[in-house]
């Protein structure tokens, strides 16, 4: 039987791709080789290159093919996508791959579009009765009043790129002097801006995927950082966060936080490994942070954590979600 053909797409057009980068390396590791080709394929702005075995070569951007050195054609049976950020997030990608007919690995371009804009994704959830922060959005250029948005979400308050990862552009504001610098802050990420609510309390996140035979929830993992806040420092700097799987949870808010997470799943109408972030309240209220449809995948990210604490290999977790894409798209 000839090995499936998957391209690792990798890279993007954000401050991520570094952090693209490493989850690629993370997944050609992780993904048995034995049974599938794996090919590293880098998206930027400039250029759509295959690093394959024989050398490098453009994608045709007709079906998401190469030519070979031999002079052969070349199609791929899935596109696994761990870019973070645009376009892999936030659903033109996956918009792309859904006009030529490529299967990929994540969700829907429409559910792509809505968690990757922080606004619109808890806009939604709350329409559902899913706790999520008290936030308000500043558009472009839109003027805003710093004294008016202290008085409306109260300090100190969390500025963030309204679409982007990793923690890049976010500030925790004490003050409302620090309110316009930290709205130019994030806007270097992302036109739109997030400001939203300060909530104290017990961060954790829970990694899932669904398939046509059953529902893979991992324990959780608790995020105790000494800075801050979970910021980019804090998530890339060796000894700057404890990441303790499983979490030091009551079973009662474990349960609650994978039951919300598997009912976001499906509102979302997700497909694949995601991960969503959540904070536990001092009233035991699990609230969600953050939706990752394209989460980190190297070897110390929270997903490959999680999986090895569930007592699953890597290489059969991503076997399964791979196979299953594969047939039901």
């Amino acid at each position: 039987m000839s090995k499936k053909r998957v391209a690792i797409v990798y890279g993007g057009y954000q401050s991520e791709a570094e952090v693209s980068a490493r989850s690629k390396d993370g997944l050609l590791n992780m993904i048995d080789g034995e049974v599938y080709d794996l090919t590293p394929v880098e998206i930027t702005r400039e250029s759509w290159t295959v690093h394959a075995q024989d050398g490098d070569f453009p994608i045709s951007r007709e079906d998401f093919s190469y030519t070979n050195s031999k002079g052969e054609k070349v199609t791929f049976d899935m596109a696994y996508i761990t870019i973070h950020g645009i376009p892999g997030e936030n659903g033109l990608l996956t918009a792309y791959f859904e006009m030529i007919g490529q299967k990929h690995s994540t969700c829907p371009s429409l559910t792509g579009a809505m968690t990757f804009d922080k606004f619109v994704c808890n806009s939604y959830l709350r329409a559902f009765g899913v706790n999520v922060a008290d936030s308000i959005r500043v558009r472009g250029s839109e003027s805003v009043d710093p004294v008016k948005i202290a008085e409306r979400i109260g300090l100190p308050m969390f500025i963030k790129p309204s679409a982007a990862g990793s923690s890049f552009g976010v500030s925790k504001v004490k003050v409302v002097d620090e309110i316009l610098p930290a709205i130019e802050k994030a806007k270097k990420e992302s036109e739109d801006v997030l400001i939203e609510e300060y909530m104290e309390g017990t961060e954790l996140t829970c990694g899932l995927y669904k398939t046509g035979k059953r529902t893979v929830v991992f324990p959780l993992t608790e995020v105790v950082t000494k800075r801050e806040f979970f910021d980019t420092e804090a998530k890339y700097t060796p000894g700057m966060t404890e990441e303790i799987t499983p979490a030091r949870v009551s079973d009662e808010v474990a349960k609650a936080v994978m039951k919300i997470a598997q009912e976001v799943y499906d509102l979302l109408n997700m497909r694949g490994i995601v991960r969503i972030d959540f904070i536990v309240r001092k009233n035991g209220a699990p609230y969600v942070l953050e939706i990752n449809t394209t989460p980190g995948q190297t070897v110390t990210s929270f997903i490959p954590q999680q999986i090895r604490a569930a007592g699953m290999k890597e290489s059969e977790v991503f076997g399964e979600v791979i196979d299953d894409l594969i047939e039901k798209q």
